[in-house]
Formats: C-alpha cells, structure tokens, sequence
C-alpha cells in the first residue's frame, strides 16, 4: 500500500511538472502499476497535450486511476498490440491509460520535404490504424504535426498542420468519425532528432498520435469496477 502511494505521488508530481514545463520531453514508458494508479487531472481532457505538443504529459493527466483505470489499461493494451502488428515501423508506446503512436520516416507514414502529401505507402499503413480504430470505437484521438527546423518558423508551423489535417481527413475518409479527433500542428517545436543531419530532419516530419479513452469508455469501465 505504502509503495502504490509513493508511486500515485511521484506520477501526480510529474503530470503536474509536465503540464507547466513546457519544453519537457515526453513520458516515454509506464509500466501496469503504473496504468492502474495514475491519477487524473482536467476530468480526462487531453489538456497536457495541447501545451508544446505534449501528449506523453496528456495521457498522463487523463489517467482516471484505479480499478477503471486497469480495466482501461488492459483495452489499451490490446490496441497498442495491434497496431504495433499492422504497422511495424511505427513507435507505439503505452503511457498511462493510453497510446502514443509516432509515424516518422521508418512507420511509411513518413512526409517529403516541404509536403504534406501522403504517400501510397502512407495511405496503405494509415488504412490498417483505421481499422483498429474501428474496432476500438470508445477512444478519442489527439493528432500532432510537425515539421523539421529548416525554412521559416511561421511557415513549417503551417506546414505542420497541414500533414496532421491530411492523416486526420484520410481517417475520417476510412470511416473514423471526426467528432474523434482532435488536430493540431507544432511546426518546428519539439524536435525528437538532431536538426543539424539530414537523418535528424526526415525523422522530426512526422505525425503523432495520443489514443485515449472517451467518456463512454471511462463510464463502462467506472461500471464494471463497481
């Protein structure tokens, strides 16, 4: 018991710190203790993500904790799973009770310099995200671009919203409801490579995506707790 606390404490520390600090990186990994004791924060909004691009800080401050909350996590994990088959090159991670999906130049849905076209194979691994998210319709979905440093920073920011409104209208496309979605560009913030090599800058044009559980989810699984 005493340890569960310590570590509700540490994670509500560390939402807390990543919600005001914004040029912090990212919650990388949470084990099941982990998932099942996070605690929430905003009523299960995605607020972190909306500060500098944070999803890791979102999904940690939606985390509802508790039984639900491992009830939740145990979907989450199947998900993640699924995705991580369909889409190989992709970077699932699992972070409180959701996923924090990355699509750089490795998962296929990769963007050229200065594009926000999807290509075939992006449209092909985009394809089989959307049938898992039909699959798993209780979940809200918070998608991100962004682009490398090159160019002017007004204009990437542009750039940036236009590839997360291009894989947004291609889901929407394979029947995800945008009522689901929340899109937003980044531009140049947050770079997760070194801009100064050209490898560094096709992996920072990207797409991310933060899955997390809508309120008919957290509902069903207050419900079955109870």
């Amino acid at each position: 018991m005493k340890i569960a606390k310590r570590i509700t404490s540490i994670l509500l520390i560390a939402a807390m710190m990543m919600v005001v600090n914004t040029g912090c990186n990212a919650i990388k990994n949470s084990n099941k203790t982990q998932r099942g004791a996070a605690v929430g924060g905003a009523g299960g909004a995605l607020v972190g993500g909306l500060i500098a691009g944070n999803i890791g800080g979102a999904l940690i401050g939606a985390a509802i904790g508790g039984v639900a909350g491992g009830l939740i996590g145990n979907k989450m994990d199947k998900q993640a799973k699924k995705i991580e088959e369909v889409v190989p090159g992709a970077d699932v991670k699992r972070v409180g009770e959701g996923i924090h999906i990355i699509f750089d130049d490795t998962s296929g849905v990769n963007f050229a310099f200065d594009s926000a076209n999807l290509t075939a194979e992006a449209k092909s691994n985009l394809d089989k995200v959307a049938e898992i998210f039909l699959e798993f319709p209780d979940t809200d979905l918070m998608i991100q671009g962004y682009t490398d440093s090159t160019g002017d920073e007004n204009y990437n920011l542009t750039l940036s919203e236009k590839r997360a409104n291009a894989v947004g209208a291609y889901l929407k496309a394979q029947g995800v409801a945008s009522s689901r979605m929340s899109i937003k560009g980044f531009g140049e913030a947050s770079p997760r490579f070194d801009n100064a090599t050209k490898d560094g800058q096709a992996k920072n044009r990207r797409v991310e995506i933060g899955v997390s559980a809508n309120k008919q989810m957290i509902d069903d699984a207050k419900a079955q707790s109870n």
